[in-house]
């Protein structure tokens, strides 16, 4: 019991905590519309599964013991979110802000942004890794890990859809998409800014 405890006080810490998910969350359920940031949502618990699945396959080990291997997929993750900053920083405002149509995300591509953004983190790498190393016993059922890892997906989910939804009520939604070009501008910097974070970021 106090090891389900563990696991879901840190969990939903982590979660809640605010990174590139919540930005790209935010983004297209603001910007895009509610299915964008939903989907978006539904590819981070993808990644999150992703994570997981290597960490019970020994590989997170692997990771978190290799420099190179992890350095890589920390300069990976770091280029991909200032790639995501730049291009919304050099959106062109329309001449009517307030009439310019938005342009639809696909099913795909929303899935695909939230995804990445999540299984290119390595701070997810390190949390999960780091909690199945250190909170989860190595004597736990497989299932029951499986179970965990079910649970850190699904707490992705829930919040991330909770953030699509509260961004994407209507007349939120309205007001704000008149400064749509100063927004894109906002988030674009910001995922800069995590993506220089990343870089530096050092394995603890």
């Amino acid at each position: 019991m106090n090891e389900l405890l563990a696991v879901i006080t840190i969990t939903v810490f982590a979660v809640i905590s605010p990174g590139p998910d919540f930005a790209m969350v935010t983004r297209d359920s603001l910007m895009l519309s509610r299915r964008a940031g939903i989907l978006t949502a539904i590819g981070i618990a993808l990644g999150v599964l992703v994570h997981v699945s290597y960490t019970l396959l020994g590989v997170g080990l692997l990771i978190h013991q290799s420099l190179w291997l992890f350095n890589l997929i920390k300069l990976a993750g770091a280029i991909y979110l200032i790639l995501l900053g730049v291009k919304m920083l050099r959106a062109v405002p329309g001449e009517n802000t307030a009439e310019r149509s938005i342009t639809p995300l696909s099913n795909f591509a929303a899935l695909r942004t939230g995804f990445l953004t999540n299984v290119l983190n390595p701070k997810t790498t390190l949390f999960i890794v780091s909690l199945f190393m250190q909170v989860v016993n190595p004597e736990t059922p497989l299932a029951v890990q499986l179970g965990y890892g079910l649970f850190i997906s699904l707490t992705h989910l829930l919040w991330f859809s909770l953030v699509a939804l509260c961004f994407s009520i209507g007349m939120l939604r309205e007001g704000l998409l008149a400064a749509r070009h100063w927004i894109d501008r906002t988030f674009g910097g910001l995922l800069i800014v995590f993506g220089i974070a990343l870089a530096l970021m050092k394995r603890s």
